[in-house]
């Protein structure tokens, strides 16, 4: 199972303050341990709202709002991609992290493809694998 752990933003994060010298050891650290143990797949911390954007869709119709972005609670600092064998370890892991002040993080399974097994048609399972391997490629 895999999923991806949504560390929400702050005030602080989206005013750009970088974390302590103290912090970034911590988290090394963390990531280490993650890395080691086989969890971790991927990780990275966001720019403020400030430098993004948000595309609104309505029928045909698109929106680009620029940042900053409204509603600091609902945005997203960084992120982790961790594989794990149930929620509950991924909960064990994340409770390990050196977070404090009331940070939150939020845990959401990603979808495999055998989630979509009722409605993926072979030809839709073959472009999904090609698109994998793509990526895959680019990757390496």
């Amino acid at each position: 199972m895999r999923f991806m752990i949504i560390v929400k933003a702050d005030q602080d994060s989206e005013a750009g303050v970088m974390p302590s010298e103290e912090l970034l050891a911590a988290m090394m650290k963390y990531n280490e341990e993650l890395a080691k143990a086989g969890v971790m797949l991927a990780g990275e911390g966001l720019h403020p709202s400030s430098r993004g954007a948000r595309v609104r869709f309505e029928g045909s119709k698109r929106t680009v709002i620029d940042g900053p972005l409204t509603e600091s609670k609902e945005l997203v600092a960084g992120f982790w991609i961790w594989q794990a064998g149930s929620m509950q370890e991924a909960i064990e892991w994340v409770k390990k992290a050196p977070f404090d002040g009331g940070t939150e993080v939020e845990i959401r399974q990603i979808f495999e493809t055998e989630d979509f097994d009722e409605v993926m048609t072979p030809e839709l399972r073959e472009k999904e694998e090609r698109l994998r391997r793509e990526l895959e490629q680019r990757q390496a």
